[in-house]
């Protein structure tokens, strides 16, 4: 399906409504109650079960964010050839080839699903290791290697979220010249900007991000060498909800993230005094795609974020000074 069709979204019918049927119902979420390429109540629910189950927004819309995942959901390992190329090859074969190579101990980086120079690096170390012709490939020869080592990635530690928090156990405690990206996605520039100011009064190296687009984003943070990355959304209902990043297919996740997410979470909720819709690890492209320990608050409604909008900006700086001082379990 080209990205120009999208979204699919309810009332809409056709052939591209029929792909995503056909995928969902591929990957155990069937949209029975509805005619082939007809998108009803039905896919909707489907579409909406999908997204939670892949850490994604859920919202019932079929956009370009749920259809690549869709798209990365139907891959397998052995299904295709994996290698570093432009652009990065993405899907669960990836995510289980990190998880396989990290089990084995060589760091492929963040098990995200992206086969990156990481990636590559280690699958190179994993073939010269095991004898075979070292050229950065994930085929056949390679994935028998794998297969007869008998790893266990479903409960070996991710080497990426092991070094992530050495490197924080051995980070300065303080706020003075941390390099930190505070991002906003439109409705929340002056909190984002209020945020920035108030954590460069702490000494910290701040940049702000006002994109609409979260890997726009990422790459940004990523070229600013942040240490970490607080995101903020504005929500239209009532309440608090905070996210880090997660790879729920393998289970693969940042606990420096989750740390913060509490933190972030605490500090927002004591403010709007709204309800607390709790932490959930996910896989926003923001979160997956930032290669440092992140975070997204989404706050609503919006009128008190507005009113408490300065009581915010120092809440969560304060939630991120406590975050700095004890950044691991």
């Amino acid at each position: 399906m080209a990205e120009r069709g999208l979204p699919v979204a309810r009332g809409d019918t056709g052939a591209a409504v029929s792909d995503v049927q056909s995928r969902l119902r591929l990957l155990g979420h069937a949209a029975d109650g509805d005619p082939g390429g007809e998108f009803g109540a039905a896919t909707e629910a489907a579409v909406r079960a999908f997204q939670t189950s892949r850490g994604l927004r859920s919202d019932g819309i079929c956009g370009p964010q749920t259809w690549n995942a869709l798209v990365e959901a139907g891959f397998r390992l052995g299904d295709r050839m994996l290698y570093h190329r432009h652009p990065m090859l993405r899907g669960d074969d990836v995510a289980t080839l990190q998880r396989r190579l990290s089990a084995l101990g060589f760091d492929t980086g963040r098990v995200d699903g992206i086969f990156g120079p990481h990636t590559a690096a280690a699958l190179e170390d994993f073939q010269r290791n095991a004898g075979l012709i070292v050229d950065g490939t994930c085929g056949r020869d390679t994935l028998d290697a794998l297969t007869k080592l008998g790893s266990r990635p479903d409960t070996s530690p991710v080497l990426a979220d092991v070094r992530e928090r050495e490197a924080l156990r051995g980070s300065p405690r303080t706020l003075l010249a941390r390099r930190v990206a505070v991002g906003e996605q439109g409705g929340l520039a002056a909190l984002a900007d209020a945020v920035g100011k108030a954590l460069g009064r702490q000494g910290a190296t701040v940049v702000v991000l006002h994109d609409p687009d979260e890997s726009t984003q990422a790459v940004n943070a990523n070229d600013a060498k942040a240490e970490l990355y607080v995101g903020l959304v504005l929500a239209e209902e009532s309440g608090v909800t905070t996210s880090y990043f997660r790879h729920l297919a393998t289970g693969a996740a940042s606990s420096a993230g989750e740390r913060l997410a509490h933190e972030v979470q605490a500090a927002a909720v004591d403010v709007l005094g709204e309800g607390d819709r709790g932490i959930h690890g996910m896989s926003l492209p923001i979160l997956r795609e930032t290669r440092m320990p992140a975070v997204v608050c989404e706050l609503g409604p919006p009128s008190s974020v507005v009113l408490r909008s300065g009581e915010l900006a120092q809440a969560v700086t304060a939630a991120v000074g406590r975050w700095v001082a004890d950044p691991c379990d």
